[in-house]
């Protein structure tokens, strides 16, 4: 016997209970589950009327899964692509750059500690943190307060 199939508010509740999701998201993943008649906007307005759904409770959820491994740059681009725009996204991107320099500094501790002795080294530990998405000045500041630690 197959089980049942669940209602469209029943799943999109399941995804909720796993982890915070964007209106984008979420939207997306029912979409694919979306019978005739059934009103995928409808539902995503429900949940957000009940607070079940939260656009802020999602970018919060995000940050505090990714600040600890990334840049501003990644984190805002990862925002942006679920949906965050506007006033909200430019209000997240100035609590993160507050801390973006202690967060650049934290990681490039953990994965190298010393500082780069020749060329090759150094555009590497530059490398590694632009790609995680920190800002040009932020990594400098990283590697030149490194050197002065010495």
């Amino acid at each position: 016997m197959a089980a049942p199939q669940l209602s469209l508010k029943a799943r999109a509740l399941r995804f909720l209970s796993l982890r915070e999701h964007s209106r984008l998201e979420l939207g997306r993943k029912l979409a694919k589950y979306a019978g005739e008649g059934d009103d995928v906007d409808a539902l995503l307005d429900l949940l957000e009327k009940n607070n079940w759904l939260s656009q802020e409770r999602f970018s919060e959820s995000l940050i505090h899964r990714r600040a600890s491994r990334y840049g501003n740059g990644r984190i805002v681009a990862e925002l942006q692509s679920h949906g965050v725009q506007g006033e909200a996204l430019q209000e997240l991107k100035s609590h993160l750059a507050d801390t973006e320099l202690v967060r650049a500094q934290e990681i490039w501790q953990r994965k190298f500690g010393v500082v780069a002795t020749d060329p090759q080294d150094r555009h590497k530990q530059i490398r590694f943190l632009l790609q995680r998405g920190f800002s040009q000045r932020v990594v400098q500041k990283v590697i030149k307060g490194a050197d002065l630690d010495e």
